[in-house]
């Protein structure tokens, strides 16, 4: 079981992490208090979900192995590759969005309800999204002149 403890942790972080980047996008370019509210929660759900598993912090950080992970050094050109911020964004809301899908499929080896959270905590990241999405396009020219990017249109969703 340790090395599913590790993946969870993998996700837990990964999921973490893909939220913070958002919500500081959208914080501080969009000033959209509500929606910087919403990715912030989802952020903390993240945690609140994860505190119901019977596996507690020491655990997920005895799993831990991120000298030896074999993921460190792939890369896809993608990752490595950002030309706008929306693609940053969109990058890291789907990093969240798979990341609870791992973690909604392996807490079921814990607990179903459990399982059922992350799941719907994945649903409301796909709405937060769309949010995010419809927001920055109506957006497009203030977002773009903030943060001193132009981006090609192609780039946007």
């Amino acid at each position: 079981m340790n090395k599913i403890v590790r993946i969870i942790d993998a996700n837990l972080n990964r999921g973490r992490e893909g939220l913070r980047v958002v919500e500081d996008i959208i914080r501080f370019t969009t000033d959209d208090q509500n929606l910087s509210s919403q990715i912030k929660s989802a952020r903390h759900e993240i945690i609140d979900i994860a505190k119901q598993l019977p596996i507690n912090e020491s655990d997920l950080l005895s799993a831990r192995d991120s000298v030896s992970d074999v993921g460190i050094e792939i890369r896809s050109d993608s990752e490595d590759n950002r030309t706008s911020v929306h693609q940053i964004v969109c990058a890291n809301i789907r990093r969240a969005q798979e990341s609870m899908r791992v973690l909604e499929e392996l807490s079921k080896l814990y607990d179903a309800d459990v399982a059922l959270r992350f799941k719907k905590l994945r649903f409301k990241l796909y709405d937060i999204e769309k949010q995010i999405f419809t927001n920055l396009k109506k957006e497009e020219a203030i977002f773009d002149d903030t943060i001193g990017i132009r981006t090609s249109r192609k780039d946007n969703l």
